[in-house]
């Protein structure tokens, strides 16, 4: 079950110190000591025995150490760049006969960025859904408590942007998402359980995942395209940054795999490309607006049809549609082709793509590279914006 991860409940946990990452560059120190520990667990140590084993021991822990800083380098530079978030929400229920209304606390993280020399706080939308303005407090770094000027927030992607009017602030490190492969190792920070900048580590475990169901909230986020990691993240950690080993946001924590409700090693997080350029959109123009190309796209699309059309293997997105005086039918893009790659980017399914085609910029030229009778066919497309009364899976 996909949880998101704010709601609040107690429990005690550790956050692990990453050895995995200072084993392969200690193994040289550990094969010198080699011979001396045997002889020591052997025979009974000499004075000088021990002393070349405290020694070598010195040395493997000199080289832990120098690693170990780098955890301790990239919190010390994150750390006043998280904020704790407190939002209070009236619900409405069920009382007697009649109806009445709950205050509802939901605590989150966020992150301090800086844009136009004006600074805002990234959380996920979620925390501060339905709260109004001075009823959300944000917790800085240095325990300064401030309501934001201002709210935006985007209900498809669940992310939202705070202004703040608050001076002395320090804002994040930004970094490149799309730079971002499996198995790196990655930084968590929020505050769980209201435990404010929390620190836990792991790496990446996947990247693409799509077609999530976030329950609660506003039910599913329709666009996605999340990172996968087992750095510890609980309830409370929604809206907090993923910091990468240089110190840099690469995604903001969202939700948690989970059957207890608590962290099982399964954390999702918004890459960061895209959570910038929702931020951008909504400051500057207070609305997100989502490109368009104009096709239908088989759902249905198989392996077994992938291998009949000459494709190696089942990629990209297939055709069924396309839309009159649309972008696509501007390019020439025909019903039966297979969109294989889209402004450079290749194309693994339909989901891909709608992802791809809703955070493009529109009325920009961008290649795009068709599987049309066995060949591969580059055209030009121009998307624009998308019209209002089309649904999602029409939007491509």
């Amino acid at each position: 079950m996909i949880h998101r991860a704010t709601p609040a409940r107690l429990t005690t946990w550790l956050a692990g110190l990453g050895l995995l990452l200072l084993v392969g560059n200690a193994g040289a120190s550990v094969a010198r000591a080699q011979t001396i520990r045997e002889s020591a667990f052997t025979t009974e140590m000499s004075t000088d025995d021990r002393e070349k084993l405290f020694a070598a021991l010195g040395r493997e822990v000199d080289e832990l150490e120098r690693h170990r800083n780098i955890l301790k380098t990239v919190v010390k530079l994150v750390s006043p760049t998280v904020v704790h978030i407190e939002a209070e929400k009236r619900d409405t229920v069920a009382k007697g006969y009649g109806r009445g209304t709950r205050l509802v606390e939901e605590a989150g993280s966020g992150v301090i960025i800086e844009l136009k020399s004006n600074f805002y706080v990234l959380t996920n939308r979620h925390v501060i859904q339905d709260a109004q303005l001075k009823d959300i407090t944000i917790r800085c770094d240095d325990s300064r408590l401030v309501s934001p000027r201002q709210v935006w927030s985007d209900q498809d992607t669940d992310i939202a942007v705070m202004a703040l009017s608050l001076p002395k602030l320090t804002a994040a490190k930004i970094g490149n998402s799309d730079h971002v492969e499996i198995g790196d190792f990655v930084v968590a920070v929020g505050s769980p359980f209201g435990l404010s900048h929390s620190v836990t580590y792991g790496i990446i475990s996947a990247k693409g995942r799509r077609d999530l169901d976030l329950g609660d909230n506003g039910g599913r986020v329709r666009y996605q395209d999340f990172m996968q990691t087992d750095a510890a993240i609980n309830p409370g950690n929604s809206g907090g940054p993923l910091i990468n080993l240089r110190g840099e946001v690469i995604g903001i924590n969202t939700a948690i795999a989970s059957q207890s409700g608590g962290n099982e090693g399964i954390g999702f997080s918004i890459p960061v490309n895209m959570v910038m350029a929702i931020a951008r959109q909504l400051i500057d123009r207070g609305s997100v607006t989502r490109a368009y190309l104009g096709v239908s796209l088989d759902s249905k699309f198989s392996p077994a049809l992938a291998t009949e059309l000459g494709l190696p293997r089942l990629l990209g997105a297939r055709v069924v549609e396309v839309k009159p005086n649309s972008p696509a039918a501007a390019a020439h893009i025909e019903p039966g082709d297979v969109i294989m790659q889209f402004g450079g980017v290749k194309i693994e399914d339909d989901t891909h793509l709608v992802n791809i085609i809703s955070f493009a910029e529109t009325d920009v030229d961008a290649p795009v590279v068709v599987y049309r009778n066995g060949q591969s066919v580059k055209l030009t497309v121009r998307v624009g914006a998308k019209p209002a009364n089309l649904s999602v899976r029409s939007s491509e």
